[in-house]
């Protein structure tokens, strides 16, 4: 009888990638600064859900991109954020450790893994920092289209500062025909959504 993929595992293989999804869960609770359309504060992980379902969606339009690279990308890049939060782009700004911070959590979230899927997550997250591949631009240009589409659907407080979308994450959004394309179209409804 051919021996099975389950067959080779070792016996600490699986707890310990139970064990690391565990603390991974701990991101259904990290909150961001966006709204739901029912007004309720959205999660960090349903942040990367729908930025992962955005680039199944345009997958097809994305030549020359390896699509699970990206997807994988997508679901890795604020994982970090399960253990120190999220911080609000409003308030990020340079020189401020946030990603050194976000990569250290990563490496303390990531300790109860194999040696071989903890290498695999932190050279994900590795490569969208850097930005240096195809993949890892769509990435950061779609994670700040997704940010900004949480922006102009959700049900946002009274004085939600629209204008902020409008400048945000705009070099990032500029790498690509389709991220610039797709930009556009969010800006139109965030103009809209500002004069609503």
């Amino acid at each position: 009888m051919p021996k099975t993929e389950t067959d080779t595992l070792s016996p600490d293989r699986l707890p310990a990638i139970l064990a690391f999804l565990d603390e991974a869960n701990r991101l259904k609770d990290t909150l961001r600064s966006g709204c739901t359309p029912e007004g309720r504060q959205e999660s960090t992980a349903e942040h990367s859900w729908r930025l992962s379902l955005l680039a199944v969606l345009l997958g097809d339009r994305m030549e020359g991109i390896d699509l699970l690279r990206l997807i994988k990308i997508c679901l890795v890049h604020d994982l970090g954020e399960a253990i120190s939060g999220d911080v609000p782009a409003v308030v990020q700004t340079k020189g401020d450790n946030r990603a050194e911070r976000e990569r250290a959590d990563l490496l303390t979230l990531c300790a109860p893994l194999p040696q071989d899927l903890r290498a695999e997550i932190v050279g994900l997250w590795d490569e969208y920092a850097a930005a240096a591949t195809k993949e890892a631009i769509f990435a950061k240009g779609l994670d700040k289209i997704e940010t900004m589409l949480t922006h102009t659907t959700g049900r946002n407080p009274a004085g939600f500062d629209y204008a902020f979308n409008l400048g945000y994450g705009v070099a990032e959004t500029a790498r690509h025909p389709l991220l610039s394309e797709i930009r556009n179209l969010v800006d139109v409804r965030t103009r809209m959504r500002a004069e609503g």
